[in-house]
């Protein structure tokens, strides 16, 4: 088994993001923040020379990859497009407003936020409740959630070799939710931010996470 860095990147702001809809299989374009956010990732990480990059099958995440990979120096010129990465499926709650959505998921036990669901139920569990809740059942469960996700690790361990540095263009939740399951003292309630950087170190068949959501340095 090989020993390799993968570097997360949520992608920039887009429309959604801007008017507070949830965004998960929905997709919509890059602000001109968030184009910003991906040139502003680019120059944090164009020290680091990938030889591997990846995106989610979103615009968005495809679109900040470029960005990133356009001011960067290693060999890695375009991502190859995995559905593995995807932002997690959030079924009928696609496209609403994100507050009267979490309040819908939450009120009835006291919480009106994303981020105090998580400390309540637990990013896991918030995933199983916002299923339970679809009247259509297409919102991913942790488990079909984590099935998905498991088949870009496994390509991942599969491709990579010593030393490899791999950009990774995903999505907030994904970012969190991949936080949580390796490096679960990490509070994760703190929302990932776009452009904002998290780091894993993959060895052998360990996975860590280095750090977490980070906008300044150092970032090696």
């Amino acid at each position: 088994m090989a020993n390799f860095d993968l570097y997360f990147v949520r992608h920039g702001q887009t429309v959604l993001n801007k008017y507070h809809r949830v965004q998960g299989i929905i997709d919509s374009p890059l602000t001109a923040k968030g184009v910003k956010d991906a040139k502003e990732a680019g120059a944090r990480l164009a020290a680091i020379p990938f030889t591997k990059a990846y995106a989610s099958n979103t615009q968005r995440a495809q679109d900040t990859a470029k960005y990133i990979l356009a001011a960067n120096s290693g060999i890695a010129k375009s991502a190859t497009i995995s559905p593995a990465f995807h932002e997690e499926n959030f079924g009928y709650l696609e496209g609403n407003d994100d507050v009267q959505a979490w309040h819908m998921i939450g009120s009835p036990d006291g919480y009106d936020s994303f981020n105090a669901m998580i400390n309540a139920y637990t990013i896991e569990g918030l995933k199983d409740r916002i299923a339970a809740f679809d009247p259509f059942g297409d919102a991913e469960d942790n488990a079909t959630f984590w099935a998905r996700v498991q088949t870009g690790f496994d390509e991942l361990k599969r491709v990579c070799r010593d030393g490899d540095k791999v950009l990774i263009a995903s999505h907030g939740t994904t970012i969190r939710s991949i936080v949580s399951r390796f490096a679960p003292d990490i509070d994760i309630a703190k929302t990932a931010l776009n452009g904002a950087v998290t780091k894993l170190h993959v060895a052998d068949d360990k996975i860590s996470v280095v750090y977490y959501n980070r906008l300044e340095g150092p970032f090696a």
